[in-house]
């Protein structure tokens, strides 16, 4: 570790904290459920019979012309529920959990929520349509069991409207305006499968079929738990010819394309700066023990002076089809350069020696000429592979991948995209069970629209994250500026010193219970306007390396790009410092160093307006501000940081038994209560951040349903003052329900934190602060770490529910009083990792 500055301490990783505990959350079924409509039963039991009556010529038909194709992976029909109008779909009820064979299994494949009706697409498989059939003869003569309990089905069926055939349209998750209107338009269409048991065999139907359709498939595939997704160039008319093709597919989107984000920006620097420049900066030797960033951008330009030290020739990759690794699109050049050296305004403008201790990669990811990744390319896989390549290379180093790629909208609103979600894959390593982690750092996307410029800051709040920023292990990155100086006297800069940048997007109008981000906001750069509207301007920009050194050397550089490469150089300086530390752990210390400026609370937490909610748009907007390096590298003799890695295992099955909640963590926190008693009304703040990967299974079937997305999902909780012992502490976990965050109201019971157990509790990185008294705060002497439901606990079948779940917990308390050392009161209690 390197010596760390004078006055400033290593942060205490701490071993042995934890005490696991048994944990019992309450069923997901509990709390209170919506009305059930009254309905005439036997006027509805007649329609929906006769509802189903219409299908059986369909689903014989297609039963004889896959067995005349002699598909392999499960015949049947897909047909569509459709809900009473503003009534909750019973959906999960239509699915078949039993049975030995997938392919045999009554399958939901995707639900979406249309105005005041709810569809819900189903996988019926040969035969299985007496199963619905014997529903609605149940609930026409209102079956009772033994026990005189009602068995007529009623809560599902009295939610249900119509049960038709499923269409095309019937099957499209992405926005209704993406469906081309003329039927013989084609494009790219993100196709997901299931899997039924088979993957490759439902694949190999899908492609045989959609041949048949002459319908073309991309021989690319990405593979999630339950959906396997690829690409098809077709039109509605084409794919819609047959029913059978349908029949594979659980769900339809658009393909993306990527953002045009590779325009000029403007003349750099002299070219005489860079002599002098090279002269002052001590670069690391070429040891694989030496950190790496991984630029998956357009491509480096290793021929430049400033970048050549870094790079060695095998350090450059593609997965361009091109087979190029140099950057003709003169943007990952710039990503470079800024990740290595940060802002050059300031490198070339001092005098101070520059030690840079880590190294750079590249993989060309983006097509030459700076043009988009077309839509023929499925974005999942062409990222997985431009991980992959490094790797293979040197598969024993330390690395921070960075990508400022994006796609060109942000329809996605905070769902996961086949690309987001590959993204979160990647990161936790679900192949080599969690045990090779990856580090994200990913932009929040651009707002590049003039018209947009103009309506600042009110288009901060409807220009959203771009996909795949949505990715839940991803650390996402917008921007914010502290250049306003235009110099120039007839331009003034767009935002005020210390707000959030033009160019940044946001998750402000995502809904549901979707992650909060960005996670963080960095430099990116500001705009200019002399009264005739915003433009870019280089004195308002940042200054980086250029793709073609011969004509000039340096470029000006901003927007969320250069905010992400910016935070990658944070990231690789933390490995350096703490080589030992997980990628959650690195994720963690960026987020729980970073401070909201005054610029950025007096937009969206105005004085007096402190509340939970108000937090919460605050970080929807701005993530949890600027991060400090030197506070995510250093603690003081009054602002200390515990850092703890950990795992729990969150779910567990016993023979004959579903699968229920298995473990907590009960982390003792060793404050020094003399100390902290001492200090008496003195204020204080504790942070705490906690930090998992989570391992995702992306559909279209809810969010919170037992078709989670995430595997599993960790919360954190603090002992109260009212928590007279530890044992019931404990027993005020264990007796909480299960707690979702979308409606929940805000807990009055705790009222010092930030965002408060209802609100934190989103993605998988959770922060929350506490503002009380020193003597407070020496009560609060226990934090537990708890599991909620994810799909290894819903989902048996997939048989994951036994993995542990690693996690990463950072814990500070800060003080501006400076008499009391906090620091060496803990150091002397607990033992400490070197």
């Amino acid at each position: 570790m390197p010596v760390p500055p004078r006055d400033k301490l290593p942060h205490l990783l701490l071993r042995d904290t934890s005490t696991s505990k048994p944990f019992t959350a309450h069923s997901p079924n509990g709390g209170s459920k919506p009305a059930l409509p009254e309905l005439p039963r036997q006027q509805h039991g007649q329609a929906l019979q006769r509802q189903l009556a219409t299908l059986k010529p369909l689903a014989t038909s297609a039963a004889a012309y896959q067995r005349q194709q002699e598909v392999e992976s499960g015949i049947g029909l897909q047909i569509q529920f459709v809900s009473q109008p503003n009534v909750e779909l019973a959906f999960q009820s239509l699915a078949e959990e039993r049975g030995k064979d997938d392919s045999k299994k009554i399958e939901l494949l995707s639900v979406r929520q249309d105005g005041e009706y709810t569809y819900a697409n189903v996988f019926v498989p040969d035969g299985k349509l007496a199963h619905f059939e014997k529903y609605v003869t149940e609930y026409l003569e209102e079956k009772k069991d033994r026990n005189g309990n009602a068995r007529d089905h009623k809560p599902l069926l009295n939610t249900i409207e119509a049960i038709r055939a499923a269409e095309l349209r019937a099957l499209w998750t992405d926005d209704a305006t993406l469906l081309p209107v003329d039927p013989d338009e084609t494009f790219w269409w993100e196709v997901w499968l299931p899997v039924r048991g088979n993957r490759q065999a439902v694949l190999a139907d899908f492609r045989k079929l959609a041949g048949l359709a002459e319908c073309r498939v991309s021989d690319q595939e990405v593979h999630f738990p339950e959906r396997t997704v690829v690409l098809m160039h077709a039109s509605q008319r084409q794919f819609s010819g047959s029913v059978m093709t349908l029949n594979c597919v659980a769900e339809l989107r658009r393909a993306k394309e990527t953002a045009d984000f590779f325009d000029e920006m403007g003349v750099g620097e002299q070219r005489e700066w860079q002599d002098e420049l090279l002269q002052r900066v001590r670069f690391p030797s070429d040891s694989d023990a030496v950190p790496r960033i991984c630029l998956l951008d357009s491509g480096v330009n290793r021929g430049h002076p400033l970048l050549s030290p870094l790079m060695a020739p095998s350090d450059m990759h593609t997965v361009d089809r091109t087979g190029l690794t140099d950057d003709t699109a003169n943007h990952g050049t710039g990503m470079a350069g800024l990740s290595a050296y940060g802002d050059l305004t300031e490198a070339v403008a001092s005098s101070a020696l520059i030690s840079i201790e880590h190294r750079l990669e590249s993989v060309r990811l983006v097509a030459a000429g700076g043009a988009n990744i077309g839509s023929a390319t499925l974005h999942a896989q062409l990222f997985s592979d431009a991980v992959a390549r490094p790797e293979i290379t040197h598969p024993h180093r330390k690395r921070v991948f960075c990508s400022a790629v994006t796609a060109s909208d942000y329809r996605d609103r905070g769902r996961p995209s086949s690309w987001s979600a590959a993204v979160d894959s990647l990161a936790a390593d679900p192949d080599g069970a969690g045990q090779f982690p990856r580090l994200f750092i990913l932009s929040a996307g651009n707002t590049d629209d003039p018209a947009a410029w103009a309506e600042y800051p009110a288009s901060l709040s409807t220009n959203l994250v771009h996909d795949p920023g949505q990715a839940w292990n991803a650390l996402t990155v917008g921007a914010c500026t502290n250049k306003t100086n235009t110099q120039h006297r007839n331009y003034q800069a767009v935002a005020p010193e210390g707000a959030l940048s033009p160019y940044t997007t946001t998750s402000a109008a995502w809904e549901g219970a979707w992650p909060l981000k960005p996670d963080i906001v960095v430099e990116g750069g500001n705009l200019g306007n002399d009264g005739f509207g915003p433009i870019g301007m280089n004195s308002l920009q940042l200054l980086s390396t250029n793709n073609r050194p011969q004509d000039r050397l340096f470029r000006a550089f901003s927007a969320t790009s250069a905010a992400s490469a910016l935070c990658a150089k944070i990231a690789s300086e933390i490995a350096v410092a703490y080589p030992a530390l997980r990628p959650e752990t690195i994720r963690a210390l960026i987020v729980h160093s970073a401070e909201w400026s005054d610029g950025m609370r007096a937009m969206y937490l105005p004085e007096g307006a402190a509340n939970k909610l108000a937090y919460a748009r605050l970080i929807r907007h701005c993530g949890w501000g600027e991060p400090n390096l030197e506070r995510a590298l250093w603690s003081a003799n009054n602002s200390l940081t515990l850092v703890i890695e950990d795992e729990l295992y969150p779910f567990k099955k016993e023979k004959g038994e579903s699968v229920k909640s298995r473990d907590m963590n009960l982390h003792e926190l060793p404050w020094p209560r003399a100390e902290l008693e001492a200090l008496q009304d003195a204020e204080v703040q504790m942070r705490v951040t906690l930090s998992y990967f989570i391992e995702p299974n992306p559909s279209a079937r809810g969010s919170a349903s037992k078709y989670h997305y995430p595997s599993h999902r960790l919360r954190f909780d603090v002992q109260r003052p009212l928590d007279a012992s530890t044992e019931d502490f404990v027993a005020r976990i264990n007796a909480a329900a299960q707690r979702e965050d979308e409606g929940d109201p805000v807990n009055p019971a705790d009222p010092n934190w930030y965002l408060g157990d209802r609100q934190r509790h989103r993605g998988s990185l959770h922060q929350d602060v506490w503002e009380g008294t020193a003597a407070d705060l020496a009560s609060r002497g226990f934090l537990a770490v708890y599991p909620a439901a994810g799909w290894w606990r819903t989902r048996p079948a997939l048989e994951r529910y036994s993995l542990p779940a690693r996690y990463s917990l950072v814990v500070s308390i800060r003080t501006e009083q400076t008499e009391v050392d906090l620091y060496n009161a803990i150091a002397n209690k607990v033992t400490v990792v070197v």
